[in-house]
């Protein structure tokens, strides 16, 4: 391991600033989004351009530093974070340049999903991201991104044109169809196991105004609404993206006081086009259903859908998830959902299911390192709670809640959906046929596994 001392040595070779754990800022530096992690990490770099990067690359290999990038920050199992090691903090690298004669975004690896909805909204376009737009658009990309225009627009890493890489040896390249192809293959769904990206090129597509929002009814129902959406997505207009969960009427405002606490089931639902288009492809389903404790879809911009949960997952909680890919949705499954989900430990833990099909069916599974093209859902279950004391019980009823209904599922999960205790079998077959190919890149790329602070792709 690298000596504290030539701490100095590292400070001589950036332009942004490297934070000790004697400095000041070296505890808010260190925290992390999932506040059940707790790590300490010898030196972070802060990088203020991608000379910095490449010096600190070096710096870690050379001196034999443990080392992990964070963009965002906001990874569940906090893999943006190591114990006595380095950290590269990309989170200053935040700009977004918009063309809008090639509907493209060239995008820095340190900017969250608002910032680049934000960007592109100006211009009524946006690329298919997750759900909350205080995710780092680094994390989610690389390890797929789906959300509200997955079923029409495809996934994340689908509308990745071009990426440039740091790669362990301190080299830059650029990773695009036409130069380093098998390297954007990799990035596409592979995870941070390559390199440090420093920019990515996204495709866009027109998104301007939406119609969306939540719509809950009482828990008593879920079996019922369950199963009618699991009849009614495959025929569902793809500009409907739409997810079901299982959760709990926060106790707080906006929510009407007299429900405050009970269990719902929840679909949240974002139509890319006009409202009345909206209402008639959701009447369908929501025809068929009884009446909900309450409807709040409207048009609004696309931003204001994507920042809607922002306030209820502040940076800090107590987290504890795990995911698993769904293709069929049995009754015997909604039955072990159901039992499940009436234990939820606290009013912020969830069950959900997003739509993974439509246009992400349309790639095939080995056009990116993305495998479970066949998927109909990406779930997770998520133990969640502000406070610390709460944190085995969150953890004891996810995994429990998971136990339960992975008989039913896939053998694999989305890794963003991934803590890091489950074993090197969920993420091979997470992989599936590309796990092979994605090992002799990772031979090729990053012979010496240094980057490994992630869902790690042993060489």
């Amino acid at each position: 391991m690298g000596s504290p001392s030539k701490a100095s040595d590292l400070k001589a070779s950036l332009r942004g600033e490297v934070i000790e754990p004697a400095d000041a800022g070296y505890e808010e530096a260190r925290s992390l989004y999932n506040g059940m992690i707790d790590k300490r990490p010898l030196l972070i770099a802060r990088c203020a351009d991608v000379a910095d990067v490449m010096a600190a690359v070096n710096f870690a290999r050379d001196n034999g530093l443990l080392l992990a990038i964070r963009g965002g920050g906001h990874n569940g199992p906090g893999l943006g974070s190591c114990d006595n090691g380095l950290v590269i903090d990309l989170s200053t690298l935040k700009g977004v340049r918009v063309d809008p004669v090639t509907r493209t975004a060239r995008v820095g690896p340190g900017c969250t999903q608002g910032d680049v909805d934000h960007a592109t909204h100006a211009f009524g376009l946006a690329v298919p991201a997750g759900i909350i737009s205080t995710t780092g658009i680094a994390g989610l990309t690389l390890s797929g991104g789906h959300g509200y225009l997955s079923r029409k627009y495809g996934l994340t890493i689908d509308n990745l044109l071009e990426a440039d890489v740091v790669l362990a040896d301190g080299s830059f390249v650029t990773a695009s169809k036409d130069k380093n192809a098998d390297l954007l293959w990799a990035l596409r769904g592979g995870g941070g196991n390559f390199g440090v990206v420093t920019s990515f090129l996204f495709q866009l597509h027109p998104v301007d105004s939406v119609f969306a929002g939540p719509i809950a009814w009482d828990q008593k129902h879920a079996r019922t609404i369950m199963q009618r959406y699991r009849e009614f997505l495959p025929q569902a207009p793809e500009e409907l993206g739409a997810f079901l969960g299982l959760k709990t009427v926060l106790s707080s405002a906006p929510f009407p006081n007299e429900l405050w606490g009970k269990r719902m089931c929840l679909l949240m639902s974002c139509y890319n086009g006009p409202e009345p288009e909206g209402r008639k492809a959701l009447a369908p389903l929501l025809d068929a259903l009884p009446a909900p404790w309450f409807n709040w879809m409207g048009t609004m911009p696309y931003p204001a859908v994507q920042s809607m949960f922002d306030g209820l997952y502040p940076k800090g909680m107590q987290w504890y998830w795990r995911g698993d890919f769904v293709k069929t949705l049995s009754d015997a499954a909604i039955d072990a959902h159901l039992e499940q989900a009436a234990k939820t430990p606290s009013e912020l833990s969830l069950m959900h299911l997003y739509p993974i099909d439509g246009a992400v069916h349309r790639m095939g599974k080995g056009e990116t390192a993305w495998n479970c093209r066949d998927a109909t859902w990406s779930m997770v279950i998520a133990g969640i709670d502000p406070s610390t004391q709460q944190a085995g019980r969150v953890t004891s009823w996810t995994k429990a809640y998971w136990d339960a209904v992975h008989p039913f599922d896939m053998g694999g999960a989305y890794p963003n959906f991934m803590m890091t205790d489950e074993g090197d079998a969920r993420l091979k077959a997470t992989y599936g046929d590309n796990y092979a190919r994605l090992v002799a890149l990772k031979k090729k790329y990053d012979p010496a596994n240094l980057f490994r602070v992630n869902q790690n792709i042993r060489p």
